[in-house]
Parts: structure tokens; C-alpha cells; sequence
């Protein structure tokens, strides 16, 4: 089976091809960073006019990659939420009017479903049972999975999620849009022990997370710095307010992880979303599952934020399901991954459900 894959949530506008015999055969994305960078962060209208722009062309350069032409696709497969309702709107309507012209069916995939998902691309792919760690902008959760469409939900963000924070706090230190990948750059040249930020919410039960008040450390840490060194601060004690920063983030993420592994009794951890592509945060997840006699797995750099080829594979596997959309566009800006349950206790997609 060969699936079209459209993703279009947010902010990049990503395709794929992904073949059930032959796996990935193509994949394109378009990024609408230089788009949003004048603003510091992502305008919904704007990102939804550029997906019009590009959904199409990328699928036909798409089509010629992979060289191959439509009466070879089996299925798409389109972004039907979480994610801004305009930018999702595009992809489905896209997607579902493709569907319906080509005689092929159609299936809207969970965004953070994909990310779950997208370690199954790689050569040595998990197995289940697994705890997933979706760590994106949006979205900080811990997963039990124990199957294809087996997800219970272990612990959610409270308020911003952790790339939330890392964006929010980039910007506080004056780092040019997108800002966490640049906060974790200059945390590089930071000094550890100079400052110690609060691993928000581990000193109590629970797998939730909570990253605004470290936000507020941040802010307090960096006024406090100006008062003492002026303004603007010099860039040794920028990077070092950054490793802080990281280092409690990344911190906290791995005690609420090793949290669920012993809870579970699972030896198998996934992390996938965009903050998973954090080398410190990669590091030592991978020796923390080494010590619990566990291994890590993460899905390759440029599938950790938003692409075509997670949502081609998530989408697969309902298709394969004999889940398909009805007649019409429909997309779920708020939703819940452990609505999303089909197939039997093995984990194996159930060909009646519905």
C-alpha cells in the first residue's frame, strides 16, 4: 500500500510517500521560518496562506522525487489536528479533494499520533509496549502505548509545554525566532554550576509537567543579571542563564520519564516531538534507560519536528485498519490521543473498527 502523507498543523508544510513494502520513498518539506521570523513567533492567517501556496507544488515535485504518478497511491493521508484550524483546514481539504478525484480513500492522522509513530521509520524500530515522551512546541506529554491505537495518557503539560519554554525563554534573552534551537547553542558555551534553576513539579508524586514558572525563573534570573552587569548583559552570562535553563528542563523531563518506566515496568522509552532533537536532552535520556536496563529510541533529527512522512506512516496503519474519512472536510483543533483507540490487546489494528 502506497499513502500520501500531507502535514500542515502549524508551521511547515510537509509531504511524503510512504510504501508498506518499500518504506519511505519520498519526503518534502517547506518551512515558513524566514516567514514568521519578523514577528518572533508563528501568525496563524499567514501560515495558512502559505500552506495554500506550497501544499500543491510540493506535491507534484513530491510525485516526480519518488517518480511515480497518482493511480499508484493506495490512500492519503492528512494532518487532522492537533494544530491552528486554518493551517489544518488547507491540508484536509487538499488531502480529502485529492482523495475523492482519485477514487482512493482518505484518513485524518493525530499530529502527536505522528510523532509517536515516527521512530518506526528508522531501521531498528521499537517495539511494544513502550512510554512515549512527546515533547513538541505545544505539547509535553508522557504516553503508555502498548500497541498501534493503544494509548493511555500518563502525564500532561499544566500550562506551556516544555518548547513553549524554551521559545519563551530564548526570546527573553533576545535570540532571533525560532528560539529554542538557539538557546540550546548558546547553553553550549555556558557555565553549569554558575546558576540553578527549580526542576518544576519533581519534588511531588505524578508524571504531569508544569514549565511556565521556570519561564518566571528565567525572567527574574535575567533581571537580577542586568541590575548587577547592565544591559545589555554580556554573552558569557546569556549562555550561562541558557545552560541553566536547559539543564532543569532537560532535568525534569528525564525524572518524570525514569517516573514512568518504573511505574510501567517498561524497558523501552520513545521521545519524538521537536524538542527531542536537544543533544543534552538525547544524551541523557539514552544513559538514564541505560541504567534502567532500558533503551531509548528517537526518530532521525529531521523527523523530530513536523513532517509528511510520520503522518504518512501514522496513516498507513488506519488505512491498513479500514478506517477511512467520510464525504467532507472536517478537522479537530483540541483532541485527545486516547480517543483515538482501535485494534485488538496485541496491538494489532482490528480490520472492523470503525
Amino acid at each position: 500500500m502506497r499513502v500520501l502523507g500531507i502535514e500542515t498543523s502549524c508551521d511547515e508544510t510537509g509531504v511524503a510517500i510512504y510504501d508498506s513494502d518499500a518504506g519511505l520513498l519520498a519526503h518534502a518539506l517547506h518551512s515558513q521560518v524566514e516567514l514568521h521570523a519578523a514577528y518572533g513567533g508563528v501568525v496563524p492567517e499567514l501560515a495558512s496562506r502559505d500552506h495554500v501556496r506550497k501544499v500543491l507544488p510540493l506535491i507534484r515535485q513530491l510525485l516526480d522525487e519518488a517518480d511515480i504518478n497518482a493511480d499508484s497511491l493506495d490512500g492519503i493521508a492528512y494532518t487532522a489536528g492537533p494544530g491552528l484550524v486554518g493551517a489544518l483546514l488547507v491540508g484536509a481539504a487538499v488531502g480529502r479533494s485529492l482523495a475523492w478525484s482519485w477514487g482512493i480513500p482518505a484518513v485524518g492522522v493525530h499530529h502527536m499520533e505522528g510523532h509517536l509513530l515516527a521512530p518506526m521509520l528508522e531501521a531498528h524500530p521499537p517495539a511494544f509496549p513502550f512510554v512515549a515522551m512527546l515533547v513538541s512546541g505545544g505539547h509535553t506529554q508522557l504516553v503508555e502505548v502498548t500497541g498501534i491505537g493503544q494509548y493511555r495518557l500518563l502525564g500532561d503539560s499544566l500550562d506551556d509545554a516544555a518548547g513553549e519554554a524554551f521559545d519563551k525563554t530564548a526570546k527573553l534573552l533576545g535570540l532571533p525566532y525560532p528560539g529554542g534551537p538557539e538557546l540550546a547553542r548558546l547553553a553550549e558555551e555556558g557555565d553549569p554550576k554558575r546558576y540553578r534553576f527549580p526542576r518544576p513539579m519533581t519534588d511531588r508524586p505524578g508524571l504531569d509537567f508544569s514549565f511556565s514558572g521556570l519561564k518566571t525563573f528565567a525572567l527574574n534570573t535575567l533581571t537580577d543579571a542586568k541590575q548587577q552587569e547592565g544591559d545589555p548583559l554580556p554573552r558569557q552570562t546569556q549562555a550561562d542563564i541558557a545552560r541553566a535553563f536547559e539543564d532543569a528542563v532537560v532535568d525534569t523531563l528525564k525524572i518524570k520519564c525514569r517516573r514512568a518506566i518504573r511505574e510501567t515496568g517498561f524497558k523501552t522509552l520513545v521521545m519524538a516531538g521537536g524538542v527531542s532533537a536537544n543533544r543534552r536532552l538525547r544524551q541523557q535520556i539514552s544513559e538514564m534507560m541505560t541504567k534502567e536496563g532500558g533503551e531509548a529510541f528517537y526518530p532521525r533529527p529531521e523527523f523530530c519536528t513536523d513532517n509528511g512522512a510520520m503522518i504518512a506512516f501514522a496513516g498507513w496503519q488506519r488505512l491498513k485498519a479500514g478506517l477511512s474519512e467520510p464525504l467532507g472536510i472536517k478537522v479537530t483543533p483540541r483532541w485527545s490521543m486516547e480517543a483515538l483507540a482501535f485494534g485488538d490487546e496485541d496491538g494489532h489494528p482490528s480490520s472492523s473498527a470503525g
